[in-house]
């Protein structure tokens, strides 16, 4: 089960498929996120967990809203 809003589907996800929803490269996304590897943590596997992809989107915000 899964939690939508109306611009992104609350799910796990790969790198690749984050950078994709940021429109950036995944060598840009790691560089985004290394301040937040603490509070992120370690991927499971190849995907980020649905509680780790929380913590990326509190620390980043959505994907093409500005702040």
């Amino acid at each position: 089960m899964s939690i939508t809003t109306d611009k992104f589907e609350l799910k796990a996800y790969s790198k690749r498929e984050l950078a994709e929803k940021y429109q950036i490269s995944v060598r840009t996304l790691n560089t985004w996120l290394k301040p937040f590897d603490e509070k992120v943590g370690a991927k499971r596997g190849r995907y980020y967990t649905v509680n780790q992809v929380k913590v990326i989107l509190e620390s980043l915000g959505l994907p093409g809203v500005m702040h």
